[in-house]
């Protein structure tokens, strides 16, 4: 059966999508759509590419996650200047290395540009925090920046929307202004768009079914602030979840994967082995149990 799906954001959490996709193609679901934030988008955007899930599955598990924390070699030699870097730059590492890896493998596939790719096929979110914008690429392309969404890379798009803030450094996007906006993680204004597909009517073509890395919005434990660190942390959290918590509430939950992940770091880069098999497994676990029952 053909489907659309979303998503979420997650950072390395995402090697829970991996055992999610296992069990939707176990389930002989295949789609015709996809979209996500962050993380998520890296996988939709793999998918969009014509990978299958067992490529997915050893083009992640193969990556070496370390390697992507590409931070300017002078900050390796000169104690302490990483965050003098961070204060002028906005992010620790450049995010340069990413990029090249899905450029590499997009590249395999002759993915290059959003006209490599079947016309609305792909949405990825990104966040524009010099206009305070949602933006959806390619959608949004044309009418915010004047840019041909034709010959735009797939992989840059990707990276912006990973752009875990002060972690990665912000791209810089031209506009219709001679100022350039900063472009951050996605997962800033929604880091599970569930909405991209929907319709005004709420009549879709086709079932939309969503993957989301934490559990139900209403089961979110309190969390323990005891210092400003913990607050600003927080603070992001709740920026990141708030609006699609609200939006999910009144969302069709019977369209959600909800696969909770709290106990893993998003940019936790020196994640394990083991861990990342634990993942894999509750992520396939969790959508088991989802699909026996899906679509209603």
């Amino acid at each position: 059966m053909k489907i659309d799906g979303v998503f979420s954001g997650g950072g390395v959490k995402a090697y829970a999508l991996i055992g999610a996709l296992q069990s939707i193609d176990a389930n002989s679901l295949s789609f015709e759509r996809v979209a996500g934030t962050s993380a998520g988008a890296i996988i939709s955007t793999l998918i969009a590419a014509g990978y299958n899930i067992d490529q997915i599955e050893r083009l992640i598990h193969d990556l070496n996650v370390q390697k992507l924390m590409d931070a300017p070699k002078w900050t390796t030699l000169i104690p302490y200047s990483k965050w003098i870097f961070l204060y002028f730059q906005m992010g620790i590492y450049k995010g340069d290395k990413l990029e090249n890896w899905l450029y590499k493998q997009l590249a395999n596939k002759n993915v290059y540009t959003f006209k490599d790719l079947k016309p609305g096929y792909l949405k990825v979110v990104v966040s524009d925090i010099s206009l305070g914008k949602l933006v959806v690429i390619p959608d949004d392309l044309e009418r915010i920046y004047g840019i041909d969404p034709n010959y735009f890379s797939v992989a840059k798009a990707v990276r912006m929307s990973a752009g875990f803030p002060y972690f990665f450094m912000p791209k810089k996007l031209p506009g219709k202004s001679k100022q350039k906006s900063l472009i951050v993680d996605g997962g800033l204004l929604s880091n599970f768009p569930l909405w991209i597909f929907e319709n005004e009517n709420k009549r879709n073509k086709r079932p939309i079914l969503g993957v989301r890395l934490s559990g139900y919005p209403e089961q979110q434990s309190p969390r323990k602030i005891s210092n400003a660190l913990d607050m600003f942390h927080a603070l992001f959290s709740t920026m990141i979840h708030a609006h699609d918590a609200r939006y999910i509430s009144k969302s069709q939950i019977s369209n959600i994967i909800f696969i909770p992940v709290e106990n893993v770091e998003s940019t936790n880069f020196n994640i394990s082995e083991l861990t990342k098999e634990q993942l894999i497994k509750i992520g396939k676990h969790r959508a088991d149990q989802f699909l026996k029952y899906w679509p209603n």
